[in-house]
């Protein structure tokens, strides 16, 4: 019986270290990566730490932070990246979704493709095509407005048009992977919930917000927290298209980061700025999990 029971012992144990085994290389990759990085990052913004310098300042990065214009400015600009585009995205990803899942195979498949061809396009071709857009003298943009008999616009370049100009080629790159999932989730929901609901003369809005709505929640879920996470570190369209202008109109959180490190070589307080930015997205997303995950069977 001793024998019998260690030998089971002996077969737990291996298949617990293999286990392991084949999650290391995943955990060193996190480790060294991820969580190095982080933590350096944590220290580093207790720094004045510049190419000449390197003293310890304890919390005075994060308390200019807050007295600078600049970063609250940008800290801004991104607060109206997240409160359009998700929402935007959602509600757009959702109707298209609704109005292409009943169609046949061919044309959802088509359909999927186009939608979430520019998901996994490269960022600099996207924006080099959105520059021609955005162009004020041979814009095609500007051209179709002026046919209506309205002047050229310098979309990147006012102050006025800048950031919503952003906010629509974001809203463009965003919604490819939610159309994805959303059709997906729509077959899944069983018909017979819906014809019951067909029978008792509900209208297609009762059906949605009754039956439709509370049985996308996973996916909801999951996608306002990755579209929200990804709106916050928005960087590479600032970038190639404004570089956070004009007059930081169009700065973000992430921009500034890349300011402060690679242009002022102000390393500790960028350091801060993106310790403020993943506390900020922490905070976020918790609200998110708290308030939409409690309709979620886990």
């Amino acid at each position: 019986m001793e024998t019998r029971v260690r030998k089971v012992n002996q077969h737990v144990l291996r298949d617990w270290l293999m286990s392991y085994l084949f999650l290391l290389p995943a955990f060193g990759f996190f480790l060294i990566f991820v969580a190095y990085p982080m933590l350096k990052g944590i220290y580093i913004s207790f720094f004045n730490y510049s190419l000449r310098k390197f003293e310890f300042t304890g919390l005075d990065n994060y308390i200019s932070l807050f007295h600078n214009e600049t970063f609250l400015k940008s800290l801004w600009n991104t607060s109206l990246l997240v409160i359009i585009t998700v929402p935007v995205v959602i509600v757009f990803s959702i109707f298209v979704a609704m109005n292409i899942y009943k169609k046949k195979e061919f044309a959802r498949s088509f359909f999927r493709g186009v939608f979430y061809l520019p998901a996994v396009s490269s960022v600099v071709s996207i924006t080099v095509v959105w520059g021609w857009i955005y162009h004020p003298n041979y814009g095609i943009l500007n051209y179709i407005t002026g046919l209506f008999g309205a002047d050229p616009i310098s979309w990147l370049g006012n102050t006025k048009t800048a950031l919503l100009s952003i906010i629509a080629v974001l809203i463009t790159t965003s919604v490819g992977q939610p159309i994805i999932l959303y059709v997906a989730s729509l077959g899944n929901i069983p018909t017979s919930y819906i014809e019951a609901a067909q029978i008792d003369r509900a209208s297609s809005w009762q059906i949605f917000r009754k039956i439709i709505w509370p049985m996308l929640m996973p996916t909801n879920l999951y996608i306002i927290v990755i579209t929200t996470i990804n709106t916050f570190q928005c960087f590479a369209l600032i970038q190639l298209l404004t570089s956070g202008g004009p007059f930081y109109s169009t700065t973000t959180v992430m921009y500034g980061v890349y300011e402060q490190a690679f242009k002022l070589g102000n390393f500790g307080m960028a350091s801060a700025m993106g310790i403020v930015l993943a506390v900020v997205i922490g905070i976020i997303s918790t609200i998110q999990f708290k308030y939409l995950g409690s309709d979620v069977e886990y």
